[in-house]
């Protein structure tokens, strides 16, 4: 590989993150637990940008067994909205080292 083909290769590659930055910037995926209870809606970034609760599992009660599960449901949530986000991603960054044509397995 000549030193041109390198730069050219490299010039994309800084192309595709700035491209990937913007998408993560775009990306937003809802994570839930409960059964819908609890959804949390996070961006591209992992940033929990809203959390809606059920009525019910929010309850009067408020003894420490339901403040416990409630909890758990939150970190459930967020934590399957954070699953969701790295699946978006990485579709999207498959689709784009597709396109660098690179060696081996990191272009499929």
């Amino acid at each position: 590989m000549d030193l041109n083909n390198l730069k050219e290769m490299m010039g994309r590659a800084q192309q595709m993150q700035q491209q990937m930055e913007q998408a993560m910037a775009q990306v937003q995926v809802q994570g839930s637990a409960g059964a819908g209870a609890v959804i949390v809606q996070m961006n591209g970034h992992k940033q929990v940008l809203r959390v809606q609760l059920d009525p019910a599992v929010a309850g009067s009660g408020g003894s420490p067994a339901d403040l416990e599960m409630l909890q758990d449901l939150i970190a459930s949530a967020c934590n399957d909205a954070a699953r969701k986000v790295d699946e978006v991603l990485q579709g999207k960054l498959t689709g784009a080292l597709g396109g660098l044509n690179l060696p081996g397995m990191l272009g499929k």
